[in-house]
């Protein structure tokens, strides 16, 4: 925050530094001293530092998970089916599966975000799934196979709340969309580096293992190599990092004032919890992100074989896969960044599910046949754009939750709404349906029209909160429109303290480092 005076001199923090010793409690530090001021380029020193040393490690953890769970669709053109002596609907169930186990430890994941440090938390996650990756590769029947998936799920089920606690810990609002966006595009890498090494790895012959069981040591050796890296260097919080020279931690806090949703409290409210499942909000994110999931779990599932059928060899299924993770880090990416600039995620997501709605019904629509290949292929590639979709809503529901215990809960509700889609996903696909797969492409078009008008909803909801909040200011005499800082880019915000001095709810009665809900803290301003 710039000083109220406009004196740039007035700096808690500047060049010359020594290493900081955490203190023994990082709770204390939310009661750091609040007379912390800091220029524009003092933030930026800040948050470079941040990016280079959290975001990294978030990327890598994230990649790992997503080339580790879809490994199964890779190893689906190279015959998994008849080596393992898969039939029926066994294939499905172990794309199904994963997101059960996800599923029973969401409660679990939500109580051990609020207790145990993140950091460690994360890396521990990591290195468990690494070692369940490395046990795949022994398993040879359905029954071992759906066993190591359910116990790869339960600890891979860390990783998607842990990331979004850690952007909503580190980052101010208005950086979290690109930040979210970041972590969710290793998604469409993990497609491109895991086409091109299945492609390698597919032309390996062994006597003892089959292509599948090489693929899978193969993803279980990169994550274990990986955890180690991790549990050195990925902090705790920002309390706790270890990285921050005199004077930076303070910044790094005080930067988090104009969120109004806290930072970390370790402390289990069962309040939050009762608020949670009672606010509306929190079943509109569950729903949104199912009816998402639906499809992503299909398409991401069964997607290399949908390839397959418009009639090409296993190899070149690989190859033409990779555009797929192209197109699925464009809309990432693009729709972090749109979203970023307009302010608003709810016309971005409804903008991203055009082309998913035009995709699914040319791919039910078109005929299969050779002249049909590269219709077919577009059709696919479109409907990549769901994966933009989907780090856009747990940027949104964050963003507009306060209170640790109830964002956590929150992001606990969204993720078993995550999983429960991709649950059905790949239920709705069956390999006896093939070439055309109605069923499973049927219900994704229904789902992306639900999409559309569940976010119209979402915004309308959003807008009247606000409404009710500028009425709840008023009564207690404070403003009844503020600027929402926390949105707002670092050159207007040095143009608002220029022009206004301070903000306009005085630090006695600010509500930033409260552990207080977005539904009570009336400074709290809901974005769209």
């Amino acid at each position: 925050m710039a000083s109220p005076d406009g004196n740039k001199d007035v700096i808690a923090a500047h060049v010359e530094r020594e290493p900081e010793v955490p203190r023994e409690d990082p709770i204390d530090l939310l009661a750091h001293d609040p007379n912390v001021y800091f220029d524009v380029e003092e933030e930026k020193r800040v948050l470079r530092k941040i990016d280079w040393r959290v975001l990294p490690l978030m990327l890598g953890a994230y990649f790992l998970q997503q080339l580790d769970k879809s490994s199964l669709s890779y190893t689906s053109v190279f015959n998994i089916q008849s080596d393992a002596n898969l039939h029926g609907k066994q294939y499905s169930w172990l794309g199904s599966i994963l997101y059960f186990a996800q599923l029973v430890m969401q409660p679990l994941g939500a109580l051990l975000l609020v207790k145990l440090p993140t950091g460690k938390l994360i890396s521990t996650a990591i290195f468990f799934w690494g070692v369940t990756m490395c046990g795949m590769a022994a398993c040879k029947n359905f029954s071992q196979l759906i066993a190591a998936r359910f116990i790869l799920g339960s600890f891979e089920s860390l990783i998607g709340p842990s990331l979004v606690a850690v952007t909503q810990m580190w980052w101010r609002r208005s950086e979290q969309t690109n930040r979210t966006a970041a972590w969710n595009s290793m998604n469409g890498i993990t497609s491109i580096f895991g086409s091109l090494s299945t492609y390698g790895l597919g032309h390996i012959t062994s006597q003892k293992l089959h292509s599948y069981q090489i693929i899978f040591l193969y993803c279980g050796g990169l994550t274990l190599v990986f955890s180690v890296f991790s549990f050195i260097f990925f902090p705790d919080s920002p309390m706790e990092a270890r990285f921050w020279r005199q004077g930076e931690r303070d910044v790094a806090i005080e930067r988090l004032r104009a969120n109004q949703m806290g930072i970390i409290s370790r402390k289990w409210r069962w309040d939050h919890v009762l608020e949670a499942f009672l606010d509306p909000k929190s079943w509109c994110w569950f729903f949104l992100v199912m009816g998402i999931s639906i499809p992503s779990g299909g398409i991401g599932t069964f997607g290399p074989l949908i390839v397959q059928s418009f009639g090409f060899n296993k190899f070149n299924t690989i190859l033409f896969n990779i555009p797929f993770g192209v197109v699925n880090i464009i809309a990432i990416l693009g729709g972090g960044w749109l979203a970023t600039r307009i302010k608003s995620k709810g016309i971005v997501i409804a903008i991203l599910a055009l082309p998913c709605i035009l995709g699914a019904a040319l791919l039910l629509g078109l005929k299969r046949g050779p002249g049909s290949k590269g219709p077919l292929l577009f059709a696919y590639y479109c409907t990549s754009f769901l994966s933009g979709i989907t780090p856009l809503i747990y940027t949104w529901h964050v963003q507009n939750t306060a209170g640790d215990t109830k964002r956590k809960v929150t992001t606990g509700l969204v993720f078993v709404g995550m999983c429960t889609g991709n649950i059905i996903g790949p239920l709705l696909y069956s390999t006896e349906e093939k070439p055309y797969y109605r069923t499973g492409l049927i219900s994704n078009l229904a789902m992306f029209v639900f999409v559309e008008v569940l976010v119209g909803f979402i915004m309308l909801y959003l807008k009247f909160l606000n409404g009710k909040h500028s009425r709840m200011r008023s009564a207690v005499g404070k403003l009844a429109t503020i600027q929402d800082e926390s949105m707002m880019r670092k050159a207007d915000l040095q143009t608002l303290g220029k022009d206004a001095g301070q903000q306009a709810t005085p630090r006695e009665e600010d509500h930033s480092f409260a552990d207080m809900t977005d539904l009570k803290n009336e400074d709290f301003i809901y974005v769209y």
